[in-house]
């Protein structure tokens, strides 16, 4: 079966090879070698994920062959085959990478017991690098809250669409919580116990979007030094999240789409074909089906990830969520920084429902964040709110040039107060006016604090 584990076993010895074969046939793949030079081949052209290696071969001290392989993927799991006079060079062989070592002739059980613990330990640690990526990206992970129709019928696909292992597609403007509905998705599929690895097309540069996501061997370019497992690699049985799949060239969308439908792939530098078992979850804030009309977007592509589709709507068409959204951040800054959940009137509640939050949910969740750190009391008033600091380019459209510069000098003056503290000296000495003259300005321009 496809989804075993493949063990390549590399003695001289036909009947030991034999008896290999007939002791792991029934848990795993078993490639079978007599040679160094057979070994290589077969490590290349398959992916293996364990070797069980003699320490005697006729064409290679298995020392040598241990320090190649290693060469090619510095993460496989070898174990040696050792004779009783032999001991001394496979405790050797731990010390150059070797996972453990076995004593001719073997105990079934005991080697069974010995590849699935090293199998175990190479698990580990593509989660482990896993984990270390997640926790570059993430400093916590919150849940979605919504309770307008149209979160509800999200929600109601989510769950749907998490039992099942179809190609997602989730289309929304930026800030929506595309990659919130994706990870919803996977911690609730069979596969939330595997990892869920994020591709953030956009952030990697075309030049190296390959590397990033297929790894390379050692030496497939200049200053490769050594091999580097893939983000597919690490995701298998898991997740691949691949964020602002729009920004992807079309020749990488060419391989992707090959990957998809094949769910196999070759590292660089390799001619090693890599099988994968991952649900792949695209997202993007533009819309796919008017780029592929443009030939910006594979066509093929498109029709491959838009098998379960999700639209998330803005915040400005959800305006009801606004209320227990705003709830919800107070009390997500009042957990995280121990203080006491601040309140918020009535009057700066209707200030942020009547805006049209270009940003989004993430705009919103910034603003709380920010109006919890800078409103000392208890209580978030309108003239907390008032001004809001990411204001749309046709906002301005129609008004006077006096009233414009108003709008203007309120927001900046407004942003210099917040950086000291509301301290008026240290913000007129930044402004590069006097004390009175800031005082004079904040009354005309009717700010308050």
């Amino acid at each position: 079966m496809e989804n075993k584990p493949t063990v390549l076993v590399v003695d001289d010895e036909f009947g030991v090879l034999q008896s290999f074969k007939m002791v792991l046939k029934d848990e795993f793949n078993v490639l079978l070698a007599a040679t160094g030079a057979d070994a290589i081949d077969l490590f290349n052209k398959n992916a293996v994920d364990l070797v069980l290696l003699d320490i005697l071969l006729p064409d290679i001290n298995g020392l040598d062959l241990l320090e190649k392989l290693k060469d090619l993927d510095s993460s496989i799991e070898i174990i040696m085959i050792t004779a009783v006079k032999d001991i001394q060079t496979a405790v050797k062989s731990i010390r150059m990478g070797a996972y453990d070592y076995i004593v001719k002739p073997f105990d079934v059980i005991e080697v069974l017991k010995v590849i699935k613990r090293a199998l175990e330990k190479r698990d580990l640690i593509r989660k482990v690098i896993y984990l270390k990526n997640e926790l570059v990206r993430f400093n916590y992970f919150e849940e979605m809250v919504g309770q307008d129709e149209k979160m509800i019928r999200v929600f109601e696909l989510i769950s749907m669409f998490s039992q099942t292992d179809g190609t997602v597609l989730i289309q929304g403007e930026s800030g929506t919580g595309k990659e919130l509905v994706a990870r919803a998705i996977h911690n609730r599929s069979n596969r939330k116990d595997q990892p869920f690895v994020v591709i953030n097309c956009a952030a990697i540069p075309p030049t190296l979007m390959e590397s990033e996501i297929f790894g390379y061997q050692k030496g497939a370019f200049t200053g490769a030094s050594t091999t580097v497992i893939g983000k597919l690699e690490i995701a298998n049985k898991g997740t691949v999240f691949l964020d602002d799949i729009d920004s992807l060239t079309i020749a990488m969308q060419s391989k992707l789409l090959r990957i998809i439908q094949e769910k196999e792939f070759e590292k660089i530098g390799s001619r090693k074909i890599v099988k994968l078992d991952v649900r792949f979850v695209a997202a993007s804030n533009k819309d796919l089906l008017q780029m592929t009309a443009k030939g910006e977007f594979r066509e093929d592509l498109f029709y491959r990830l838009n098998v379960l589709p999700i639209d998330l709507p803005p915040l400005r068409k959800k305006k009801k969520d606004i209320i227990i959204l705003v709830k919800h951040f107070l009390e997500l800054y009042s957990r995280n920084t121990g203080n006491p959940v601040k309140e918020i009137s009535r009057e700066a509640m209707e200030v942020l429902i009547k805006y049209d939050w270009p940003g989004n949910v993430r705009e919103l969740k910034n603003l709380v964040e920010r109006l919890t750190t800078i409103v000392k009391g208890s209580v978030i008033n309108l003239a907390d709110v008032s001004l809001l600091t990411n204001r749309k380019k046709g906002d301005i459209q129609g008004t006077r040039l006096k009233e414009a510069v108003n709008l203007f000098e309120k927001k900046y003056i407004t942003e210099v107060l917040e950086k000291v503290s509301f301290n008026k000296g240290e913000a007129a000495k930044m402004l590069g006016i006097h004390r009175n003259t800031l005082i004079n300005k904040l009354n005309e321009l009717g700010i308050k604090f």
